[in-house]
């Protein structure tokens, strides 16, 4: 067994320096979250709100895929530094935003520079941590990134209410600047492995094609059942189908066995878990009468439960020198198929139920997110990790954001049929147990391919 650690001498500014990374990026997002109405009131733009969020995701993902196409090639170095200028650039603009629209583009800046800044940071993790240590500082990352769930919303509404919204973005600005101190000496030494030079004629293209798509089918969704929503929604679906097909890795769409049907796994209950986390909430506090805060400490019963989980994880890799990933993975989706089977049923929750399946969600989140990214790592070919790592990034961002537009869609739909707020809710979270079920399936079949030779990240692919 390993007796090396991640806050060992040789990886400590290392480690710290990109959780602290990944704190930032957290706490600002669920930030964000809290104060984003008193935002929109403040420069009079509650018409453009959800484009506050939308901004965010649709720059990410061209962030995400674009890095992660050019890290093999320039290394994690130059690019996180781009991204970290990106991100603090966009979170001083926000600070300072006269109008929506100056916000907005804000968060497009902190959208590109976050899905950069993971990608570079799963890069170097992949470069510089043994396989034994690339499930404890993974670990690490996930809670870094959880925790500001349970303290973020709160401290954030407390410093909207005592001082401004502005000073939201401000706070932030410190731990990226300790984050570079510490971990951009590291990231200056880490060399990539010289491999051959792959066709990325039209990546950025193809990104922003994307983004498009993606925007159209959101903006599609949020019109249904409108003429004009049914036609951005599948112009969107159209824009959408050849980057997706080209940017990840092949057979992801087709869950081949393999890297591909990981990282579609990964998307599909991670996205679940997302939703049910928004839903949940929407069903306490709309359908239930509780308020926002008390809501918000049950949904956070999930991020404490994911955390002890996450650190727990790494205990049995070593313990097993990793011979039991993928059963742990299979684990913990089984473990969120009961977690939001207990909540589906919105017309007989109640706290106690929503506690026990927020915390049996939490469990299996913690297992499969976690493990899932050193699995996809010891898959990758050499000279690849900065595609995987794009396409785990890519995973975290765009299945969430398109599930939750999907969601949203079901129950305005269901409002608009006549049907309580109770039912529509309900058949949101069973769209959400449909995606981890899928989920499930694909795992299965990544578990097929364990003993054969790892799938190709593939850039440009055919499939």
């Amino acid at each position: 067994m390993s007796s090396q650690s991640i806050f060992g001498s040789r990886y400590l500014a290392l480690s710290v320096g990109i959780i602290l990374a990944a704190m930032a990026i957290g706490f600002e997002g669920l930030a964000v979250t809290t104060v984003a109405p008193v935002i929109a009131e403040d420069l009079q733009g509650l018409h453009l709100f959800g484009w506050i969020f939308s901004a965010y995701l649709l720059a990410q993902i061209v962030g995400t895929l674009v890095i992660g196409r050019q890290i093999d090639r320039q290394g994690p170095a130059f690019l996180f530094t781009i991204a970290i200028i990106l991100f603090a650039v966009g979170l001083v603009v926000a600070a300072v935003a006269n109008n929506m629209y100056v916000l907005i583009g804000s968060r497009a800046l902190q959208g590109f520079g976050a899905g950069a800044m993971y990608t570079c940071i799963y890069t170097a993790i992949s470069l510089s941590y043994p396989d034994e240590l690339r499930a404890k500082i993974l670990g690490a990352l996930g809670t870094a990134y959880v925790l500001p769930s349970m303290l973020g919303p709160y401290v954030a509404g407390v410093i909207a209410a005592q001082w401004s919204w502005r000073f939201v973005f401000w706070g932030v600005l410190p731990f990226l600047l300790l984050a570079v101190l510490l971990s951009m000496p590291v990231f200056r030494k880490l060399k990539m492995p010289t491999v051959q030079e792959k066709n990325e004629t039209g990546v950025v293209g193809l990104s922003v094609l994307l983004a498009i798509g993606t925007g159209l089918f959101l903006s599609g969704l949020g019109m249904l059942p409108k003429a004009l929503g049914i036609v951005l929604l599948l112009v969107g679906l159209v824009l959408m189908a050849q980057p997706l097909r080209k940017l990840l890795p092949a057979g992801t769409l087709t869950l081949r066995p393999g890297l591909s049907s990981l990282i579609g796994s990964r998307g599909l209950f991670f996205a679940a878990y997302v939703c049910t986390q928004n839903f949940l909430v929407l069903a306490l506090t709309n359908t239930k009468g509780l308020a926002a805060d008390r809501a918000g400490l049950i949904v956070a019963s999930a991020a404490i439960s994911w955390c002890i989980v996450a650190i727990l994880q790494a205990r049995w890799d070593a313990a097993d020198q990793g011979r039991g990933r993928h059963k742990r993975i299979t684990a913990g989706i089984l473990l969120m198929i009961v977690g939001v089977a207990v909540m589906v049923w919105v017309p007989a929750i109640n706290i106690a139920l929503a506690v026990l399946g927020e915390i049996i969600t939490g469990i299996g989140i913690g297992l499969a997110h976690t493990v899932s990214g050193t699995v996809a790592f010891a898959l990758a070919k050499e000279g690849e990790a900065g595609q995987v790592s794009g396409s785990l990034q890519f995973a975290d961002s765009f299945t969430p954001g398109v599930a939750v537009g999907i969601g949203g869609a079901v129950i305005a739909l269901s409002q608009t049929a006549g049907m309580s707020m109770e039912s529509g809710i309900t058949m949101a979270m069973t769209f959400n147990l449909a995606l981890i079920l899928l989920s499930l399936f694909a795992i299965m079949r990544t578990r097929q391919a364990q003993t054969i030779a790892p799938s190709s990240s593939g850039v440009l692919n055919r499939d």
